[in-house]
């Protein structure tokens, strides 16, 4: 049977263990000088924790793949060569620590320009510093002000710029990058028939919903080195048809089985199954209110997948991977409260703990 702290190899890249950071938005970045969208000490410190904790693969947050595509203006950003030197020490740092550094490429869409969390996470006017945010339609996400609807030359554009950032990624030292195609932004927002009413070949049908994301998959995959992987995160559900008092057509799990499909013939390699985002929905408080629907995706499409979502406690880690409802597991608030989470789950499951030798005296 297999382990979760046993290696998995993707293409030519074999990871460690199953146990993997979440990409987690932090809010740290420059937000303005020259640079602008690079990360920082924090970063370093932040990321290189976790890796020295144990975990197989560390995912670098959502990194705006063009100023407008970041969510807040302290995102991160990889969209010029004056970024890669700052990305590039902190995969260094990544890999220093035993892990494979990965990171998450993403638009935010029509829910760019906010502030913090912290700061309220409220949209950030032009006039201080915010920028007009873009999506399919004009349907607003609730409470934010209406996007502009993209045009098709707009749509090139996005496609491009996932493409060039993915240049950018391979040069900093990165040997996974992950499409984000969920949480209700840019590309989740095309795929969903609630923010997408467009009426030309990308809105409608399945088919066209998807044609941006398997566009930005095959201009990524055209330049990312053939043997290293591409991930792809999803939102498996809107949490919208699961409300009996809702009755609009939504992103469904069905749908997301044709897209990894899809996905998978184009040169995906993993599915990163997560949930929700499109709007505000009432989520089940269930342990296992998001593997479940992971494990579906697996089982159907035959793509390699990720589960994520409320995942702490070692055992039922171990047991996602043993009973094939996973083929690895992303961990989140976990590993932020407890950077060495992963080398901690290994003790307690009786796997040897990935220490660095500067850690021995742990042991």
């Amino acid at each position: 049977m297999t382990n979760v702290f046993s290696p998995i190899t993707l293409r030519g890249l074999t990871i460690p263990n199953r146990v993997w950071m979440s990409p987690m938005c932090t809010y740290s970045a420059a937000a303005d000088g020259e640079h602008i969208g690079q990360p920082t000490d924090f970063h370093l410190a932040h990321y290189s924790a976790r890796a020295a904790g144990g975990a197989g693969l560390v995912m670098v947050e959502a990194t705006g793949v063009a100023p407008e595509g970041r969510i807040s203006p302290f995102d991160l950003g990889l969209w010029s060569e004056s970024q890669v030197e700052a990305f590039g020490r902190l995969a260094g740092a990544i890999r220093a620590g035993g892990a494979v550094p990965a990171v998450q490429l993403a638009h935010a869409g029509r829910k760019a320009s906010v502030n913090p969390p912290w700061l309220g996470g409220n949209p950030v006017n032009q006039a201080a510093g915010g920028w007009q945010a873009m999506g399919p339609s004009t349907v607003e996400f609730p409470g934010f002000p209406a996007p502009e609807s993209l045009t098709h030359g707009q749509i090139a554009d996005v496609v491009s710029s996932f493409a060039h950032s993915a240049r950018l990624a391979n040069q900093a030292g990165f040997e996974v990058v992950e499409i984000h195609a969920a949480h209700g932004y840019l590309l989740h927002s095309f795929l969903s028939p609630v923010s997408n009413l467009r009426d030309d070949e990308y809105g409608g049908s399945l088919e066209n919903r998807a044609r941006l994301v398997l566009a930005v998959i095959d201009a990524v995959r055209a330049v990312w080195p053939e043997g290293r992987p591409v991930f792809l995160r999803v939102s498996t559900t809107d949490w919208i048809n699961e409300n009996p008092d809702d009755d609009r057509r939504a992103w469904s799990v069905e749908d997301t089985v044709h897209l990894a499909g899809w996905a998978k013939e184009r040169g995906i390699d993993l599915v990163d199954a997560s949930s929700g985002g499109l709007e505000p929905a009432l989520i089940p408080e269930s342990r296992d209110y998001q593997v479940d629907k992971a494990a579906q995706v697996r089982a159907r499409s035959g793509v390699p997948v990720a589960a994520v979502g409320r995942i702490s406690d070692p055992e039922w880690a171990a047991e996602l991977i043993r009973d094939d409802a996973a083929d690895a597991v992303f961990i989140g608030r976990a590993l932020l409260r407890d950077a060495s989470w992963t080398n901690n789950a290994a003790a307690a499951l009786g796997a040897q703990p990935r220490f660095l030798h500067q850690y021995d005296y742990a042991l």
